[in-house]
């Protein structure tokens, strides 16, 4: 356990880098309101995910430690984004369109509405 913890956070911390990096190149590239470095954080990071989850499912990646470090990891460090985006394919490759359908909206609606709330009781919590 301790060992797959410490290969998790070593993916993460190169995962988080990268976005940085990312995130910094493309806003000294891209002059908009649009959140172009986020935007593409998080597609370049689902693009990532299904390659290694591709790759592991085929026995190309290496075993469970190398795809712990890639997925978990560096893509959870890089986007969880990435993360929701595979889950959601699970749900829709194993024929579950109704629970991708509310896990997608759900977590849309939800979590716009999270951080208005958490938004909410900062300003609340000053006063």
């Amino acid at each position: 356990m301790i060992r797959t913890l410490l290969i998790v956070a070593l993916g993460g911390g190169i995962g988080s880098a990268l976005r940085f990096m990312v995130s910094k190149i493309v806003t000294e590239n891209m002059n908009s309101t649009f959140p172009y470095p986020t935007f593409a954080v998080n597609i370049g990071g689902c693009l990532l995910i299904g390659l290694f989850y591709g790759l592991s499912s085929h026995g190309n990646l290496g075993g469970n430690s190398v795809r712990m470090l890639l997925t978990t990891g560096l893509c959870g460090g890089f986007t969880t984004f990435s993360t929701f985006c595979n889950e959601n394919l699970a749900l829709l490759r194993g024929g579950n369109i109704i629970a991708a359908a509310l896990y997608a909206g759900l977590s849309i609606v939800l979590g716009f509405m999270a951080v208005a709330a958490g938004y909410w009781i900062a300003e609340h919590a000053i006063e």
